[in-house]
């Protein structure tokens, strides 16, 4: 596994070094089920904040670590495109573990926090930029249902949903060490390596530096979730708008259909009374007239019946 370290003062101790599964688990205390928490071959596990008795395991969004009293570990994410937000990431890192002297938090919470702060600016500067694209989209269906931006319409629930199921992700990691008492006072890493761990009700500190940043977290879900519901609001009204177009097609050629029959109805006539057999009407010089007039009659009287038929039955669905 690949991956960059700092020690206790916020320097680079090792950059892109490569190291065995069971090197990490020797070194630092854990065991290998820990590490698949944080597999960098896996783009997009399970989010999970995993407390042992001498780490943290953090695996939220763009950032795969391992936290110490004295050393953070960052893992390289296999084919992550987050680059940008891990330069800034790593900047803020540094900066925080290098103000010892200045925080009153541990080294381990202020490894924790930067992390957080992360995750959090990341899913809030992706919800707005879905926000933005959806609000852009449904602004374009108002106007017209065109085929492209239902395909954009597509793609843009996808990515969505995906981007929903990794927030609620990273809530549930958070929510489940905020209901263990002993994980939130045995992150208190610092304390334990000075032979004074803390008691499983002692845990103020982490529990509000958890909860605020849970509350931005769920604050992110929620614009999630309504964007969710306005994409889904939409679809259920270009489908009913479809299938409306798609119902008035279906009138319009049954509508055909019945005048069709209705023409020919008086071909029907036409071509009896043209038939090579001898009637005893073509002498008669009202013949011609008289058998129009009742055809156009039975010709007009067939497409109205037809009609009237057609407007009973389709006046339900239209």
């Amino acid at each position: 596994m690949r991956c960059t370290e700092f020690d206790d003062k916020g320097n680079v101790k090792t950059t892109a070094g490569e190291f065995l599964k069971s090197e990490l688990c020797i070194q630092h205390g854990i065991l290998p089920r820990d590490l698949r928490t944080i597999d960098t071959h896996h783009v997009n596990p399970k989010s999970a904040i995993l407390v042992r008795s001498e780490a943290i395991l953090v695996n939220l969004a763009h950032i795969r670590a391992l936290i110490k009293s004295d050393l953070v570990v960052i893992f390289d994410t296999f084919g992550s495109t987050n680059s940008y937000n891990q330069s800034i990431f790593i900047y803020d890192l540094q900066e925080r573990l290098r103000s010892g002297n200045r925080d009153s938090l541990p080294y381990e919470f202020r490894a924790l926090e930067a992390i957080f702060i992360s995750v959090v600016s990341s899913l809030q500067s992706e919800v707005t930029v879905l926000e933005n694209m959806v609000t852009k989209l449904l602004s374009d269906l108002e106007d017209s249902i065109q085929q492209e931006k239902l395909k954009d319409m597509l793609q843009y629930t996808k990515k969505l949903s995906e981007f929903y199921q990794g927030v609620v992700s990273t809530r549930d990691a958070i929510n489940e060490v905020l209901d263990q008492d002993e994980d939130l006072a045995a992150m208190y890493l610092t304390a334990k390596k000075a032979g004074s761990p803390r008691d499983p009700s002692d845990h103020e500190e982490i529990e509000l530096l958890l909860e605020a940043y849970l509350k931005q977290t769920e604050e992110v879900e929620n614009k999630a979730a309504t964007l969710i519901s306005h994409m889904k609001s939409t679809e259920e009204i270009v489908q009913i708008m479809l299938d409306t177009n798609r119902n008035a097609l279906l009138l319009f050629e049954l509508k055909l259909t019945v005048a069709t029959m209705s023409v020919g109805t008086g071909a029907l006539i036409a071509s009896m009374l043209g038939m090579n057999l001898r009637n005893y009407m073509e002498n008669d010089p009202f013949a011609f007239g008289i058998v129009s007039a009742a055809t156009l009659c039975t010709v007009g009287l067939t497409l109205a019946g037809a009609l009237r038929k057609v407007k009973v039955l389709s006046k339900p669905y239209c």
